[in-house]
């Protein structure tokens, strides 16, 4: 969306004039994330997880170029390998604690990200590019997660590349032929590693141009808000920078303070215990795990025991990707044409149970596949589908959504605040009609 009240980029000296004509990178900046950028003046912190997702990412991309000038690729030294880099290169025990809470903490701010998207619905038009953009994001994460874990070579990761890997044999016809190419051989060894370390260190730059496609796609309609309504003119905007930027650092501080009191202070509080231990193919441990971020989609492929037309493995595989594709068709299952679940009474409290119930998958999949858990299991597979694919369209259609503030400027100032002050008067200080103005 163009804001045509928006400051427009001035180069000041002959120098920045000389290279906004054959490299314009100060004004994309401008635009992007600087006064150019016209954001609605109602954000609140939830809105800040988008930068400390991009903070988070940096951080892997840094710290992991960094391990694997150390890292040795191969079934006989990776183990050692990973002792060699905490032991002996200087400074190696803290990009390695960094590069594995920074995981951690990537996907805590993602999974914030978007819970925080379904309830202010932004997922819905003209944002659904974005949106699913977002869920690409996602999906590479967990790919990349998941062979980084792989790495260190220890119980855990011998056992969880082959716990994952064996779920593609149970496509028909070529399931086998598919697992066998992934791992490339009849079991996880050092093909499988060599292979997973050469997508887990190519992965995040994937994930970066996506980022950019995402940014990208956001700065056509603009930023949301968490009243759902769209921005009407320049009385509901403020510039991206200094408002939200101040905003981003404050949280980013407060971001960074735990990020460091974890890596410092508990830096295997999120890991498992048996990963530290050298991969045995011969001693199975008692209770396999992935790492906590993937629990909620290992209780969904549990959830499934009995074969029906199908075996009850490959109900799980299906299920299991369906729980993130099933995201891809949201802007479509939600008909309502209000965005916020601030307005929406009863959405509100499904989104809550929404919540609740993958907190609970989560639970789940960290414990054994045994009674009760497996019926828990089931049950919250069962409500997470059923959100999506049934109460949400219902709850569309019967819904009678509180009424909405006519504009931004109302919701943040109040309707008798925007009748005395005049849209149109222009901003002082350059920021062309950004600026907040005393009512008059």
């Amino acid at each position: 969306m163009s804001f045509p009240w928006a400051q427009q980029y001035e180069p000041k000296t002959e120098f920045t004039r000389w290279l906004d004509s054959r490299l314009p990178l100060p004004r994309f900046v401008w635009n992007a994330v600087g006064p150019g950028y016209p954001v609605p003046r109602n954000i609140n912190y939830f809105y800040n997880f988008g930068v400390l997702a991009g903070v988070a990412l940096m951080v892997q991309i840094i710290t992991g170029i960094i391990l694997a000038m150390h890292y040795s690729a191969h079934v006989d030294t990776a183990f050692d390998s990973i002792q060699h880099i905490m032991r002996n290169v200087n400074e190696g025990w803290l990009f390695r604690f960094l590069h594995m809470n920074g995981a951690s903490f990537f996907f805590i701010v993602v999974y914030i990200h978007i819970f925080r998207g379904l309830y202010y619905g932004s997922y819905k038009a003209p944002r659904e590019v974005v949106w699913m953009l977002g869920v690409v994001i996602l999906l590479l994460m967990m790919a990349t997660a998941f062979m980084g874990y792989v790495l260190p070579w220890g119980q855990m990761s011998f056992w969880g590349a082959q716990v994952i890997t064996s779920l593609f044999s149970a496509i028909p016809l070529v399931g086998e032929s598919i697992r066998m190419w992934l791992v490339g051989g009849f079991a996880p060894d050092n093909a499988t590693i060599t292979r997973f370390f050469s997508l887990h260190y190519l992965l995040p730059f994937v994930i970066l141009g996506v980022v950019i496609l995402k940014v990208w796609a956001l700065h056509i309609p603009g930023s949301t808000n968490p009243t759902g309504i769209e921005v009407q003119g320049p009385q509901d905007t403020l510039p991206f920078h200094p408002y939200f930027t101040a905003k981003d650092f404050f949280s980013l501080t407060i971001y960074l303070i735990f990020f460091a009191a974890v890596s410092f202070f508990l830096p295997n509080a999120l890991g498992h215990p048996d990963n530290y231990i050298p991969a045995n193919p011969l001693s199975t441990p008692a209770h396999i795990v992935p790492e906590w971020y993937l629990l909620p989609f290992y209780a969904i492929l549990r959830a499934f025991t009995a074969d029906f037309i199908i075996s009850a493995k490959l109900w799980g595989v299906i299920a299991m990707f369906a729980s993130i594709i099933l995201l891809f068709f949201l802007p479509w299952l939600d008909s309502s044409r209000v965005k916020s679940a601030s307005y929406r009474p009863i959405y509100r409290w499904f989104f809550w149970l929404l919540v609740i119930d993958v907190f609970i998958l989560g639970w789940v999949g960290a414990m054994p596949a045994e009674e009760p858990w497996v019926r828990i299991g089931q049950a919250a597979t069962a409500y997470y589908f059923a959100h999506f694919l049934i109460i949400l369209p219902i709850v569309s259609m019967i819904e009678t959504p509180r009424r909405q503030p006519n504009s931004i400027a109302e919701a943040v100032l109040g309707p008798e605040a925007v009748r005395a002050r005049p849209a149109s008067r222009p901003a002082e200080g350059g920021f062309g009609g950004a600026m907040p103005q005393p009512a008059e």
